[in-house]
């Protein structure tokens, strides 16, 4: 089964830019879509219909920002949108799938860099979040973290991390988010298969970055440690071109 991941950076402009062709050749068992800025009645129909996928949208209140979707082959078991707290819900950040043997959480995390107010809100949210995973992993549920998490987490993470240390996305106390993570039993699946540097999902459109690779490794897929000997390969796919990130994906035995 494989899963992928993608910060679409506007799902309107990335389906100009060969979405759904990309869709046609690649056809992932799952598609999680980050940063969509659209409502489903905004979106082109061909990524609504005639794709042979379920399609689930969790859009926020203020249009044109945020949004998620996951596109499914399979039906799923479940669909929720959001995580039931409304201060993140109004911003459209999460949609969770059940499949059999695991949950999805297709999240858009929130970005820090605005200011002091914001930075707390996406530190707020990674708390929130954890509570959540932690009690559907304490019940026996398997789960699966996917998208833009909006932090590098080390060093490797990034091509320039001194000239970034102060800033948001590779701020300690996010940072800290992460191994907090790690530390309640989540995977980096890439980094089980990768341990090399120089591996980024995102790229700032300014200065020729993505074409000098300097990037940063932000879109993860995580899963809880009990679920990792179900992970099969794990990958950046850095050619692929129509946004600022590219996709990520996850291959799974189930």
């Amino acid at each position: 089964m494989r899963l992928v991941s993608w910060n679409v950076n506007g799902i309107r402009a990335a389906e100009k830019k060969g979405l759904r062709s990309w869709l046609d050749e690649t056809r992932p068992d799952v598609l999680c879509l980050q940063e969509t800025k659209a409502r489903p009645d905004q979106v082109p129909a061909s990524l609504l219909e005639g794709h042979g996928y379920h399609t689930y949208w969790h859009s926020a209140e203020r249009p044109g920002y945020s949004g998620v979707a996951t596109f499914c082959r399979e039906e799923p078991l479940y669909v929720q949108e959001g995580l039931g707290i409304d201060r993140f819900d109004r911003e459209g950040r999460v949609l969770i799938t059940e499949h059999p043997g695991f949950l999805l959480y297709n999240i858009y995390f929130p970005n820090g860099q605005r200011d002091h107010e914001r930075l707390q809100y996406k530190l707020d949210f990674y708390a929130a979040l954890l509570e959540i995973l932690d009690e559907q992993v304490a019940s026996g549920v398997n789960v699966v973290i996917a998208g833009d998490w909006n932090t590098a987490h080390k060093e490797i993470d990034l091509a320039r991390p001194k000239e970034n240390s102060t800033t948001s996305g590779f701020l300690p106390e996010e940072r800290a988010w992460i191994d907090t993570y790690v530390e309640h039993g989540y995977v980096d699946t890439f980094r089980l298969f990768h341990p090399e540097p120089e591996r980024y999902s995102w790229w700032t459109y300014r200065f020729g970055a993505r074409a000098r690779n300097v990037g940063w490794r932000i879109d993860y897929f995580f899963v809880n440690e009990a679920f990792v000997d179900r992970v099969r390969d794990a990958d950046i796919h850095e050619s692929v071109l129509g946004s600022d990130h590219c996709p990520v994906s996850l291959d799974l035995d189930v």
